[in-house]
């Protein structure tokens, strides 16, 4: 049995992220494959919690706290991601360990220590990357409430995602429609799909996540 194949969207904030997530699931369940969301910052954890009050401005932490915690907070989930994708299930991940290394290295640290903490998670197969303009993202409804969500710091961000850019990346303009984006995105993630289905080596994870 084919292993199931690990979706993830990455974006600056407010690029329509977990709008694509939910409906990228719900069309290939449509279809009849065995899919699950996953969302990083995962927040019901302890870790999770942690995170979301620093998030939201209810708590304080160093920059290189929170960035361990955001990491921690991947970490613990692996092991059960690692298991669903072996059994065939498909995972579509809204943010993962890219997000966490150009957040913080956009505030500052170094972007190989930023790094250091997620080598050897799961690779993605497949990232989609929703590239919105910051100028684009502060006339959608909601920026600014969550902490990271200031001009500056998203446009620093924005451009160390460019750097950050893998060979199994996909850019979608963030610009588009929110149905256009949707049919970019679930047709890359069928081919994909499929692509697993044909392989005759298709058992083996990614587990080189910065590992050069």
């Amino acid at each position: 049995m084919a292993r199931g194949r690990f979706i993830l969207l990455e974006g600056c904030d407010r690029a329509g992220k977990s709008t694509q997530c939910a409906m990228l699931v719900a069309a290939l369940k449509e279809k009849g494959y065995a899919v699950e969301l996953c969302k990083f910052p995962e927040r019901t954890t302890t870790i999770g919690q942690m995170i979301n009050a620093y998030l939201t401005n209810a708590k304080e932490l160093d920059d290189q706290a929170i960035h361990l915690l955001f990491s921690a907070n991947r970490w613990e989930a692996m092991q059960a991601m690692k298991n669903k994708l072996r059994e065939g299930v498909h995972l579509v991940v809204d943010r993962y360990a890219y997000s966490g290394v150009a957040f913080s290295a956009a505030k500052g640290l170094d972007l190989t220590w930023c790094k250091n903490p997620d080598r050897g998670l799961v690779r993605p197969d497949l990232t989609f990357f929703l590239d919105l303009p910051t100028s684009e993202a502060e006339k959608r409804g909601g920026f600014g409430e969550e902490r990271y969500e200031k001009r500056e710091l998203q446009e620093k961000v924005r451009h160390l995602f460019h750097e950050l850019k893998g060979k199994e990346w996909v850019m979608v303009d963030a610009r588009s429609s929110v149905q256009a984006m949707h049919e970019t995105i679930l047709k890359t993630a069928l081919d994909k799909i499929q692509e697993a289905q044909n392989e005759a080596q298709s058992g083996e994870l990614l587990e080189d996540m910065f590992i050069e």
